[in-house]
């Protein structure tokens, strides 16, 4: 299992100062970093290279959550790709097969290309306001977007801890699974419906806990990151 942190503070600055407290160079590759769309709009690619220059062993997650018609977000994911600083990047599962197969072909030939996820349910989602919205519980369209990622040929899905395990079982052992609300040692869970702690998402083979607000509200973030990777 690995940590991936959110870098979500308001500032680039913030960010940076938060990424330069938690450096520690025995632990550094066992980090990801996660920026997301808030983040990488104001911020931009300098702040991906800004990263980078503070430890190149950093590995970063571009969380944009690719949403359009197939050709533009192939597009996209042929920039992104190509930028020589993204280790993975995500798209919308809803996005269908056809996006996804089309991302998939565009970026296949590029060296070292990230790795691509897809998004099942944002974790923000209970279960009656998923079902207003896709007519399906969360449970059972999670599986089947993860299967359709799968045929895709992408590498894995983001999706609750909940659903991990599930998940492994309807595709592969192998297919990743990146989990958002974590709450490592049962901190509150904010805006977050379908949160777990490290011991749920070990039990459900997760590969990914995304921690944001445990570490960033921290006084002592270094410390705390520490504790999660003693722990996972």
């Amino acid at each position: 299992m690995k940590l991936c942190i959110s870098l979500d503070l308001p500032t680039a600055k913030q960010n940076l100062d938060l990424v330069k407290n938690i450096t520690n160079d025995e632990l550094n590759k066992e980090i990801w970093l996660k920026v997301g769309f808030r983040t990488y709009l104001r911020d931009g690619k300098s702040f991906l290279e800004d990263i980078k220059k503070i430890n190149k062993d950093f590995k970063i997650f571009l969380d944009l959550k690719l949403y359009d018609i197939p050709n533009t977000m192939a597009d996209a994911a042929e920039d992104i790709s190509k930028f020589g600083l993204i280790d993975m990047f995500n798209v919308h599962a809803s996005a269908g097969k056809v996006a996804m197969k089309e991302v998939m072909n565009r970026i296949k030939n590029i060296p070292n290309r990230p790795l691509v996820l897809s998004v099942t349910a944002l974790t923000s989602f209970d279960n009656d306001n998923f079902r207003a919205v896709y007519n399906e519980d969360i449970d059972t369209k999670a599986r089947k977007f993860a299967i359709d990622s799968f045929d895709s040929g992408l590498d894995g899905v983001v999706c609750s801890a909940y659903e991990s395990k599930d998940i492994k079982s309807s595709t592969s052992e192998d297919f990743i699974t990146l989990c958002p609300g974590i709450r490592p040692f049962g901190e509150d869970s904010g805006d977050q419906k379908r949160v777990a702690d490290i011991t749920k998402a070990k039990e459900e083979l997760v590969d990914f806990i995304v921690v944001g607000r445990p570490i960033y509200k921290s006084p002592r973030p270094k410390e705390i990151v520490e504790k999660i990777i003693n722990t996972i």
